[in-house]
């Protein structure tokens, strides 16, 4: 009878109580019936099926029940349902929209099999915690590695895809054939590379992304096979990747890469272990860690040092999980919207509780009537946690609504750099996400009015003149509140923090002009533009005709437009010191044409520019930035001095003022600018001018017509391509910043109301429980004042209560996020003392109201209330 017992406790309690002794007896009854193991077997499965069965309708039918009579009470007080529903759905909206992103960005498996056991290697060197491999270097971490089943490696460029409508400027990968494998995908049609198409002098082979063979090629089922030409080279078709295939992501954001060519190394390749450019993604072997591959290729650097002394002297290793490669500022903006968003979902259960609180205090007679005339605990229990979830249920549903249209604003804070298809959105698992975190409000917040309720006498209730709420449950509403201005606090700081450093980001000079200068992408084609005098040819017609047009007042082309990239990183040697690729002894390199710091109207201190005559028949000549003079010329004289850079003795002939070239929260290595006719044939292939900026008073749209006939004439399969003026460059660099802000601040700003929202409750409610004490104090000659200051104080101390452990919540905040602060302090006095104001004011907003009201307070009536 014992199982049996247990088997009725399936029933509510109350049909437990009614007809539990008689089902108990029918079932003892039967059990001595029946004869024989089979048929006591028989008799539990049945009895099994019949009470899990009858135990479901009965519930479902108390469900009914509760769901109609809750339908029934909220309809009487309409005003209560719309603002718990609404609350809800603040916290659950916000809540899930952080967690979409988040889940997206962070925690979601990257699409790869077995993703967990692919990491990247990358090389150390002082000042650059993370640097791409030597082909040399990749060659032997390779072949002396066991900690991997496959290794492979890539490096971003782009291609001008020809003959195919007009040319195209695509984003492209090298790739070794061993890539793919390691990744664990396969072509969805065709083939992948083989190790013979990795091998120097192999016909030229390429795999296409899905979305540039249904875009370019139609979705052409026979592709593969198919040959296309890229730059001046043909190449054959071999396969075509799966659409949710994006790796190595794009370095261009927005986009994805269009298509892969293997990567090929000759013998010239491994001659500089200081040629660092490609990275090398690798797979576990099951059972190895992170940490033992990280300790091997460390051993392996070390071995290296030892063996080339002078070219790995300061090479070390490290190994990191690919799930893990985002940047610690992409990572910080994630963290702290979700800190944010579970700051505004706090609140929100803590405004969910207090209004459940005061709905059960004001229901209490009802309860007590319930309870005289023999409703259990348990029966009236599932009534308000009934009524809980459903409240809960619909604002749940609003908040999934809500964050459906709120998760499109926030995909700029996505990381570009990840290797995924498509956007965040409210898939499956969001919404297991928000169906769970639904639940746990309803259950936990409608839970609390019923454990208070158990607390007392319901009996009490019947008394007129019984109080409708004691001290217990006034501390514990005001201990809600104090919570919601604790978290308040903590989002008004953390988004005024925020905001200052926007202000400074803003108000910082990146050293070059803004304004009315448009950038574009012309990439010179290999190798018909191999030849330094036919780039040559090229550059002078292009800028020629275009300085030319109306309203153009200078062009210029260079390797890299500033903040786009922040260029290629080189050891600097003076006075014939050892090459070293340490932080200290480095400078970024870029080739430049005449007119190239006019155009962006970088000021020269001293000497001269580049200039025409700047040619390899004649001396190597530099122009550098007042950083190279500070850090490698000891502030001397600089013009005439000579140094090592770039593979070639330079002489500076040029000063110029520093600019930042790595955007406006990163310092900026010193800067070299060389004559872009200054470079053998075929040397430094990657740093050939490319980017064509324009300083025109006319705007993009009037302008482009006019600038891609320049372009056609020049070269008709010339594509252009990245077309930008350079304020939005330098906007872009706050883009996700401002989103952050935005979203912040707004839930800064709700948070606020809603804590002054429940300010006013708990005042109000405390009014209301000392109207009658209210009422004797006047009527035995307190002043106003007494009264004005009772109320105030009350709130004062709560606002006092939640300010004091806020602030230092913030500041803790502040230090965690201080990466994105760009030099405002976590403690900064003015953001402190600006939300401890909007505290006060907070304060008698809150207090307004109940003060108005306890000031309005008749002693008569107030006394007859008993």
């Amino acid at each position: 009878m014992r199982v049996y017992a247990l088997l009725l406790r399936l029933y509510p309690a109350s049909f437990r109580h009614e007809y539990g002794v008689d089902m108990a007896e029918i079932f003892a009854r039967r059990r001595r019936d029946a004869v024989g193991p089979a048929a006591r077997g028989v008799l539990w499965i049945r009895t099994l099926i019949d009470v899990v069965t009858n135990a479901a309708i009965v519930h479902a039918d108390i469900v009914g029940q509760d769901l109609r009579y809750t339908a029934r009470t909220l309809r009487r007080s309409p005003g209560f349902a719309v603002t718990a529903v609404l609350v809800v759905a603040l916290g659950i909206g916000a809540t899930t929209a952080a967690f979409s992103v988040t889940d997206f960005a962070l925690i979601r498996p990257l699409p790869f099999p077995e993703a967990s056991r692919l990491v990247k290697l990358w090389e150390r060197t002082p000042g650059y915690s993370r640097m791409e491999l030597s082909p040399a270097n990749y060659r032997d971490w390779k072949q002396a590695a066991t900690s991997f089943s496959s290794m492979g490696t890539y490096a971003s460029t782009s291609m001008n895809l020809v003959g195919a409508g007009d040319p195209q400027r695509l984003e492209a990968s090298w790739v070794s054939a061993d890539l793919f494998p390691t990744l664990g995908v396969a072509p969805l049609l065709g083939r992948s590379f083989a190790e013979a198409d990795d091998r120097a002098g192999a016909a030229g082979t390429v795999v296409l992304s899905y979305h540039l063979w249904q875009s370019t090629f139609g979705g052409d089922p026979d592709v593969a096979g198919r040959h296309i030409v890229l730059g001046d080279t043909p190449y054959t078709v071999l396969g075509v990747m799966p659409a949710t295939f994006n790796f190595p992501a794009s370095t261009v954001a927005g986009s994805t890469v269009d298509l892969w060519t293997p990567f090929r190394f000759d013998e010239q390749a491994y001659q500089d272990r200081n040629n660092n450019y490609i990275v090398a993604v690798a797979r576990l072997r099951p059972g190895v860690s992170v940490a033992q591959a990280r300790a091997e290729i460390q051993v392996i650097a070390n071995q290296l040092k030892q063996q080339y002394p002078k070219e790995n002297r300061d090479t070390d290793s490290t190994v990191i999980e690919l799930q893990s490669d985002v940047s610690r500022q992409s990572r910080l903006l994630l963290e702290a919207l979700a800190g944010a968003a579970f700051c505004v979902l706090l609140i929100a259960c803590a405004n969910l509780a207090n209004l459940l609180l005061a709905r059960a205090l004001g229901r209490r007679k009802e309860l007590a009537v319930r309870t005289a005339m023999g409703a259990g605990r348990e029966r009236l229990a599932r009534q308000l946690v009934t009524e809980s979830v459903l409240l809960a249920g619909v604002g749940g549903a609003i908040g999934v609504g809500v964050a459906s249209a709120a998760v499109p604003l926030l995909t700029r804070l996505v990381p570009t750099n990840l290797p995924t298809v498509g956007a965040p959105s409210v898939d499956l698992r969001v919404l297991v996400f928000a169906a769970v975190l639904t639940a746990l409000t309803g259950i936990a917040f409608g839970m609390m009015p019923v454990w208070r309720m158990g607390r007392e006498a319901h009996l009490e209730g019947l008394r007129e003149g019984a109080r409708a709420g004691g001290g217990r449950k006034e501390r514990l509403r005001s201990a809600l509140v104090v919570a919601e201005i604790v978290a308040s606090i903590v989002l008004l700081i953390a988004s005024g923090l925020l905001l200052r450093a926007m202000w400074r980001l803003q108000a910082t000079d990146p050293g070059f002009r803004v304004d009315h200068v448009l950038t574009m992408r012309t990439s010179l084609a290999l190798p018909k533009y191999e030849s330094t005098t036919r780039r040559a040819a090229f550059y002078e017609q292009v800028l020629a005709d275009i300085r030319a047009l109306p309203g153009v007042a200078n062009a210029a082309y260079t390797s890299f437009t500033p903040i786009v990239m922040g260029g290629g990183i080189w050891p600097v040697s003076v006075n014939g010191q050892p090459e070293m690729r340490s932080e200290e002894h480095t400078a970024s390199l870029r080739f430049v044409t005449p007119g190239f710091f006019d155009t962006l109207g970088i000021p020269l201190r001293e000497g001269r520019n580049v200039s025409e005559s700047d040619t390899a028949d004649r001396p190597f000549v530099a122009v550098v930035s007042e950083s190279f003079v500070k850090r490698f010329l000891s502030d001397e004289r600089a013009i005439g001095r000579h140094f090592t850079f770039g593979l070639s003795d330079r002489t500076v002939v040029g000063v110029v003022a520093n600019i930042r070239v790595r955007g406006l929260e990163l310092p900026s290595e010193p800067q070299v600018y060389l004559p872009y006719k200054q470079v053998a044939d075929g040397n430094i292939i990657g740093y050939v001018p490319k980017d064509l900026l324009i300083h025109s008073s006319l705007d993009a749209g009037a302008l482009m017509p006019s600038i891609r006939a320049v372009i056609r004439r020049a070269d008709p399969q010339m594509p252009i391509s990245n077309v930008r003026t350079m304020g939005e460059i330098v906007d872009g660099q706050t883009a996700s910043r401002s989103v952050q802000l935005r979203v912040l601040g707004a839930f800064a700003m709700v948070a606020f109301l809603l804590a002054a929202v429940g300010i006013h409750g708990v005042l109000s409610f405390a009014v209301s429980q000392r109207a009658q004490e209210i009422g004797v104090r006047i009527a035995l000659g307190a002043q106003r004042s007494d009264i004005l200051s009772m109320v105030v104080g009350r709130g004062a101390l709560l606002a006092a209560a939640g300010v004091v452990p806020g602030v230092a919540l913030a500041y803790v905040a502040g230090r965690m996020m201080e990466a994105l602060l760009v030099g405002v302090r976590p403690g900064d006095v003015a953001t402190f003392a600006s939300v401890v104001g909007l505290a006060i004011v907070m304060t008698l907003a809150g207090c307004l109201m109940p003060t108005l009201r306890a000031l309005r307070v008749d002693p008569i009536t107030a006394i007859r209330t008993e």
